[in-house]
C-alpha cells in the first residue's frame, strides 16, 4: 500500500484529503507544520510528498528544495489555494512532480497522484526527466488567455490590453464559466506586477464566519480551530494582484471589512493588534447586477464605485462562435497534458455537434466535456461516443447550422488551399482556424500538398 505524507496547515481540510485518499487505498500520514514534517520524513521513508505551498512561518519551495535534496527519488506534489503561475513554474524547476490547485478536482488529483507512484525513480541526477515543467492547473475554466478572432473576442482583447498596464481597479463582469479568472490573470499579466502573485479568491465559497480570516489571516489561538498563525490573502498578495472572483457574495459585514483594507491599504489578522501595510491591485468579478444590488441595498455603494473604476464585459461562448474551435483545441491541448493522451483533433460530427450546441455553461462546459471525452479517446480523433448525450439532443441545438458541416468541410479547405495557392497559415486565417487544427483536418481526410 503507498505511503503518503500530506503537509497542510488547515487541519480540516487535511482531514478531507487523508480520508478521500485512504478511501482510494492510501496509507496517509499528516503534518500540520514543516517542523513537524521534517520530523517525520527523517524517521521513515514515503512514497509520496504531498505539500502545500503556504505554510505557517515556513516557505513551501524552501520546503521543497530541502526535501529534493535529502530524497531525490521521493515525488513531490505541491497544492495551494491560488492560482500563480510564476511559482508554480519555480516548484517545477526545482522538482516538484506536479502542481494543483484548491478547490480539488478528486478525479483530477487521482491521476496526478497515481502517475505520481506509478512512474520509475530516476536513476541518473536529471531532475527534468522526473518533474518535466509544465503549465500549473488553473481554477478558473483555462490555463491561458486564448485571444479570439470574433468581433466580441477582439473588444476584450483591447480592454484587456488598454488597462492591464495600469493600476486600476477593474470589475470583470459576465456570466458563470466565460472565464473570468483567466481574463484578471491576463490584466495581471500585462501590469508591472506581473513577477509578484496573483491571488485568486472565490467570494462565493467562503462562509462569511471565515472570511476576515481568509482575507486577513489570524494569529495561533484567536480562535477554535487557529493551530497556526496564518497569512491572509491580502497579505500573501502583497506586491501584487488579489482577485476576488464571485464579490457579490460578501455579506454585508464583509463588505465593511474589505472597504476598510481597500482605503486604509492596511489589514490586521484576527487575534492581532499589528497593522500590516499592503500593496495591492484589486481585480473583482461577477456574474450579477451590482448596480440592482447597490439600489436595493444589499451592496455598498462606496464599495462599488471602488471596485468599477474600469469594468470589463466578458461575452458568453454563444456571443464567440467563430472563437469555438480555438478554445477546443486549446482545452485538447491541456487535456492531453493532464491526462497523459495524445488525441490529435475532432472528428467531423463532433466538430458539427460543439458548433450546434447552445453551451449554457460556457466556457467551463466546453472544458468539462472535452477533457471528459479525451479521457474516453483511445483513437486520434475524438467522436460522437465520447460525449455527454446532450449535446445531440434537439432543445439544446442551434437551427443555423454553419462551418463545419461533415459533407462540406473538406470541400471548404481545399477550396480556401485552392485560393491561397497551398499557404497553410492564410487557409487556416481564411477558415478561422489555428495551423495545428488545420494540419490535423487535412491528415483526417487524407489531403496531401
Amino acid at each position: 500500500m503507498p505511503n503518503i505524507l500530506i503537509i497542510e496547515d488547515d487541519v480540516a481540510f487535511c482531514k478531507v484529503l487523508e480520508k478521500f485518499l485512504a478511501k482510494n487505498g492510501h496509507e496517509v500520514s499528516t503534518s500540520f507544520s514543516a517542523a513537524e514534517a521534517k520530523s517525520k520524513i527523517a524517521k521513515r521513508t514515503f512514497d509520496l510528498i504531498i505539500t502545500d505551498l503556504r505554510l505557517p512561518n515556513y516557505d513551501g519551495l524552501d520546503l521543497l528544495g530541502e526535501i529534493k535534496q535529502d530524497f531525490p527519488e521521493t515525488p513531490v506534489v505541491l497544492m495551494t489555494g491560488y492560482a500563480d503561475i510564476n511559482t508554480a513554474v519555480k516548484a517545477m524547476k526545482k522538482g516538484a512532480f506536479d502542481y494543483i490547485s484548491k478547490p480539488f478536482n478528486p478525479d483530477e488529483v487521482l491521476i496526478i497522484i497515481n502517475k505520481a507512484l506509478s512512474e520509475p525513480a530516476i536513476q541518473q541526477p536529471e531532475p527534468k526527466k522526473q518533474a518535466p515543467v509544465r503549465e500549473p492547473v488553473s481554477s478558473g475554466p483555462g490555463e491561458s488567455f486564448v485571444t479570439g478572432t470574433s468581433a466580441a473576442s477582439r473588444k476584450l482583447n483591447e480592454y484587456v490590453n488598454l488597462v492591464g498596464p495600469t493600476d486600476m481597479s477593474v470589475l470583470i463582469i459576465g456570466e458563470s464559466g466565460t472565464g473570468k479568472e483567466v481574463v484578471a490573470k491576463s490584466i495581471h499579466d500585462k501590469s508591472a506586477r506581473k513577477d509578484k502573485n496573483f491571488i485568486a479568491v472565490d467570494c462565493g465559497a467562503i462562509p462569511k464566519e471565515i472570511a476576515a480570516s481568509e482575507f486577513f489571516g489570524h494569529v495561533k489561538g484567536s480562535f477554535t480551530g487557529a493551530v497556526n498563525d496564518k497569512i491572509g490573502h491580502f497579505e500573501a498578495a502583497n506586491g501584487g494582484t488579489i482577485f476576488l472572483d464571485e464579490v457579490g457574495n460578501l455579506s454585508y459585514e464583509n463588505q465593511i471589512q474589505l472597504l476598510r483594507a481597500l482605503q486604509e491599504r492596511k489589514v490586521k489578522r484576527i487575534g492581532s493588534n499589528k497593522e500590516i501595510h499592503v500593496d495591492i491591485r484589486l481585480i473583482t468579478a461577477t456574474n450579477e447586477d451590482l448596480q440592482a444590488a447597490v439600489r436595493k441595498g444589499t451592496f455598498r455603494e462606496d464599495l462599488f464605485h471602488r471596485l468599477n473604476e474600469f469594468s470589463i464585459n466578458v461575452p458568453s461562448l454563444s456571443e464567440r462562435k467563430e472563437d469555438l474551435m480555438l478554445f477546443a483545441e486549446h482545452f485538447l491541448e491541456l487535456a492531453n497534458r493532464q491526462l497523459g493522451k495524445n488525441v490529435l483533433g475532432f472528428s467531423p460530427e463532433v466538430a458539427e455537434a460543439f458548433e450546434n450546441y447552445n453551451w449554457p455553461g460556457n466556457i467551463r462546459e466546453l472544458q468539462n466535456v472535452i477533457k471528459r471525452a479525451t479521457l474516453l479517446t483511445s483513437s486520434d480523433h475524438i467522436r460522437k461516443e465520447a460525449l455527454p448525450q446532450e449535446i445531440f439532443q434537439p432543445e439544446n441545438q442551434r437551427v443555423d447550422y454553419s462551418f463545419f458541416k461533415t459533407e462540406n468541410e473538406k470541400k471548404m479547405i481545399l477550396n480556401a488551399l485552392r485560393e491561397t495557392n497551398n499557404n497553410k497559415s492564410r487557409a487556416a486565417e481564411l477558415l478561422k482556424m489555428n495551423r495545428k487544427t488545420l494540419y490535423n483536418k487535412l491528415k483526417l481526410y487524407n489531403i496531401e500538398l
